[in-house]
C-alpha cells in the first residue's frame, strides 16, 4: 500500500457500485483504482465517474485477474450481480493462488450468496485466500441509526432496560435492472434482495453497543410471501417488456411483498423480536426506509424520507423523468422530499470509511463473511416459513442445502394453495 493507501478494484459497473464510487468524496486514505465488467462500455463510464469525482484515477481492466495483478489494488469491493458472486470469488482465489498478485482484503455487497450454501462456500474461499473480508451492509453505516442506536442504548437502556423489539421496512417500486427480478439470478424477490437489509439493521439496534451478534440467539422464524402488483397482467407485461421476454411473472413471478417476525433470546432468557417487511410495490416519493426500536420506557424511529428538506413543483413544472430527489423517485410534481447526500443517508460513506480503515490496520471489519452467512440462513429459514406457511425453529433441518421455489422458477402463488391465499 503507497504511503497507506488503499487502492480499490471494484468488480462491477451498475448501480450499487456507482453508489460506491460516489461515497469515496467521504472517504479518507482511499483510492479508487480499478473497474472491472461484464460489460466494457459500463466499466470506462465507471473509471470515469471516479476520475470526474477525483476519488482515484480508476481505469476499466479486462479481467479481474488483471487488477489484481496491478501492484497498486490492495482490496476489491464485489458489486457484481448474485449469480456471478462464487464465480468472481473463485476466480479471485486462482489469481492469488498462482502468484498473480496480491491483496488485504475483499468486501462483498449483499447478499453474499443465493442461499446458504453459496454464502458459506464464500467464507470458505475467502478464508482460503487468507483475507480480511467485509460484509458490505450499508444500513448498519446509516447516520441516524449509529447516532440513535448509541442514544438510545446510552440513556434508555442504561437506566430502564434493554429494549425488546425492533421494525424495519424497505419499500420501493421495484429494482432497475431485469435480472433483479428473476428469481433464479437474484436467488429470490424482494425477500433476498431487500430483507438482508431489514433483518440486519433490526438486530444490530437491538444488540448491545460492542457485543457480538452472538448476544442474541435467533429461535424462531415466521414469514409471508406474496406477488401484490407485479403478476397482474399489465405489469407483467411491463416487465417482459422490459426484459425482452425473459421476465415472466404470469407463470415465474417473485414475491414482491414480504414480511417476517424473527424471535430472537437474550442471555438472560428474554425474547427479543425483529419485524420486518420489504416490498417492491409501494409507490410513493422514493426508496423509504424506517426503522423503530422500542424499550421499557423509550422508543425510536428514523424514516428516510424524513431525513431534508422537501420541496413543491406545480404541474406547470414539467420536466424529464429521473432520479435527482430521491432513489427509485415515482414523479416530479407535487410535494417531494429530497434526500440531500444519499450516500451518506443511506451509509454507504460510513461502512466504506470503516472497510478502508480495517483493511489499512490489517484487522476484520465488524461486519464480515460471517455475518453475511447468517444473514442468508435466516432469509432461508424465512422462505421455508413462507413455503410451508408455518413457524420454524431456528436453525431448521435441511438448511444448508435449501433452495426457495421462487429461486427454482417453481413459485406461483396464484396455483399455490399453501403458501398464500388463493382467490
Amino acid at each position: 500500500m503507497a504511503d497507506q493507501r488503499l487502492g480499490i478494484g471494484i468488480i462491477g459497473a451498475g448501480f450499487v457500485a456507482g453508489f460506491h464510487i460516489r461515497s469515496f468524496v467521504g472517504v479518507r486514505y482511499a483510492d479508487v483504482l480499478g473497474v472491472v465488467s461484464r460489460h466494457g462500455e459500463t466499466a470506462e463510464a465507471s473509471a470515469a465517474l471516479a476520475r470526474q469525482l477525483r476519488v482515484g484515477e480508476a481505469r476499466a481492466f479486462g479481467s479481474i485477474t488483471e487488477m489484481i495483478a496491478d501492484p497498486g489494488i490492495d482490496a476489491l469491493w464485489i458489486c457484481s450481480p448474485n449469480f456471478t458472486r462464487i464465480e468472481v470469488m473463485e476466480e479471485i482465489v486462482q489469481a492469488l493462488e498462482s502468484g498473480a498478485g496480491e491483496l488485504v482484503g475483499v468486501a462483498c455487497e449483499k447478499p453474499l450468496g443465493r442461499n446458504t450454501a453459496e454464502a458459506r462456500r464464500m467464507l470458505e474461499l475467502v478464508r482460503q485466500a487468507d483475507l480480511l473480508d467485509g460484509y458490505l451492509e450499508n444500513q448498519l453505516f446509516t447516520p441516524s441509526v449509529v447516532r440513535g442506536k448509541q442514544v438510545v442504548w446510552a440513556r434508555g437502556a442504561a437506566l430502564t432496560g434493554a429494549p425488546y423489539l425492533a421494525r424495519s421496512a424497505e419499500e420501493h417500486s421495484g429494482p432497475h435492472m431485469p435480472w433483479f427480478w428473476e428469481g433464479e439470478l437474484q436467488g429470490g424477490g424482494v425477500l433476498n434482495d431487500m430483507m438482508c437489509h431489514s433483518v440486519e439493521v433490526a438486530r444490530f439496534l437491538l444488540t448491545p453497543p460492542g457485543a457480538l451478534r452472538e448476544h442474541l440467539t435467533p429461535v424462531k422464524v415466521n414469514a409471508y410471501t406474496n406477488c401484490l402488483k407485479w403478476q397482474r397482467p399489465h405489469y407483467a407485461e411491463i416487465l417482459a417488456r422490459n426484459s425482452g421476454g425473459r421476465n415472466d411473472y404470469a407463470n415465474r413471478p417473485a414475491e414482491d411483498f414480504a414480511r417476517s417476525l424473527i424471535e430472537y433470546c437474550d442471555p438472560e432468557g428474554n425474547p427479543v423480536i425483529v419485524e420486518t417487511t420489504t416490498s417492491w410495490c409501494y409507490v410513493g416519493a422514493g426508496l423509504r426506509l424506517t426503522m423503530e426500536l422500542l424499550g421499557p420506557e423509550y422508543s425510536m424511529s428514523i424514516s428516510s424520507l424524513d431525513a431534508g428538506p422537501k420541496v413543491f413543483f406545480s404541474r406547470q413544472v414539467r420536466g424529464e423523468c429521473g432520479e435527482d430527489l430521491v432513489e427509485k423517485q415515482n414523479a416530479e410534481v407535487g410535494l417531494m422530499p429530497v434526500v440531500a447526500d444519499e450516500e451518506s443517508e443511506y451509509g454507504y460513506v460510513g461502512e466504506n470509511r470503516h472497510m478502508v480503515r480495517c483493511f489499512l490496520d490489517r484487522r476484520r471489519p465488524q461486519e464480515n463473511f460471517d455475518d453475511g452467512v447468517s444473514v442468508t440462513e435466516l432469509l432461508m429459514t424465512a422462505y421455508m416459513s413462507a413455503e410451508r406457511g408455518e413457524t420454524i425453529e431456528f436453525p431448521p433441518p435441511g438448511l444448508a442445502d435449501f433452495v426457495p421455489a421462487v429461486a427454482r422458477g417453481e413459485w406461483n402463488p396464484k396455483t399455490d394453495h399453501t403458501s398464500t391465499t388463493v382467490c
